[in-house]
């Protein structure tokens, strides 16, 4: 075999080759090249990869302690003019913690710090930072594992049948909520004071279906997240208190978040009791004025 042939064939290996790994990594890359420097992916076949995923992101390490930096950078295929990069972060609790736009450079990359000081970074575990691009699936992520902090211990609550609900509506912690499912059934709910959310067990182990929920503004408002199985949720349609979720064969939980959720009865009771007290110390208080001798 001449050097000619040889060099042909040598050819024809590497891009058949490079489809092949193209293709194992065209969905997704987790934890893209952790713990490289641009100059280290761009010496490496990963930019090679990378050019192929409309935008991949990465960090320095994969672990981190409570009040570290952690430093984020990515590559986008193919550059829109005055298009950033959204970054979001979810906590090990499926509540975004927070969102900033990066721009990116003409050569396609883009580089960002995350400060994990601070009250929404107290819990350890898993926190996830989204990259996404223009578009729905214009997106990738990476995770990173935080300690230091305070163990996160789920604060669900204790569902109760005190109160008798409808047929067409499942009891979350004495709560009334209307629902209709298809493709599955409701086994229980609850209220995650937490997260201010409205958790949902389902059993939907043959076919996908549809899960609507309407919970009344007394138990939950401002809803404006779903996540099925702790993943945020795309195929969901909400108007106002109304939330509709299209979900997959073998969904186990669907959780709805909003700004506010009905809190407990013994933290009401709390607040009740300490504004008693106030008052009673107040009028206590204007009543000895009152008695007192005036010269």
């Amino acid at each position: 075999m001449n050097s000619r042939t040889s060099f042909a064939l040598l050819a024809v290996l590497t891009a058949v080759g490079t489809l092949t790994m193209s293709s194992a990594y065209a969905d997704e890359i987790p934890q893209a090249c952790v713990g490289c420097s641009m100059e280290d992916a761009r010496a490496t076949s990963n930019k090679m990869l990378m050019q192929d995923i409309p935008v991949s992101v990465w960090t320095d390490k994969t672990g981190y302690k409570q009040g570290d930096v952690i430093m984020v950078n990515g590559q986008v295929a193919n550059v829109a003019s005055g298009f950033p990069v959204t970054i979001t972060v979810v906590s090990p609790l499926n509540s975004i913690i927070a969102v900033d736009q990066i721009t990116v450079g003409n050569d396609g990359t883009f580089e960002t710090t995350i400060n994990t000081a601070g009250n929404m970074w107290k819990y350890d575990g898993t926190y996830t930072i989204k990259a996404n691009y223009g578009s729905a699936d214009k997106k990738n992520s990476v995770k990173v594992e935080l300690t230091g902090g305070v163990a996160y211990k789920p604060n669900y609550e204790t569902p109760t049948t005190s109160k008798q609900c409808g047929a067409n509506e499942i009891t979350a912690n004495g709560h009334c909520v209307p629902f209709s499912i298809s493709g599955g059934t409701v086994t229980s709910a609850t209220l995650n004071t937490d997260d201010n959310s409205i958790v949902i067990n389902i059993n939907a182990r043959e076919s996908d279906g549809t899960l609507t929920v309407t919970p009344s503004k007394t138990v939950q408002d401002g809803i404006f997240m779903v996540l099925v199985d702790g993943q945020e949720w795309d195929d969901v349609e909400i108007v106002a208190n109304k939330v509709t979720v299209m979900f997959p064969a073998g969904t186990e939980q669907i959780e709805i978040i909003g700004t506010f959720v009905i809190p407990e009865f013994g933290t009401i009771a709390a607040m009740i009791l300490a504004v008693a007290i106030i008052s009673i110390i107040a009028v206590s208080a204007k009543s000895r004025l009152s008695i007192m001798p005036r010269y």
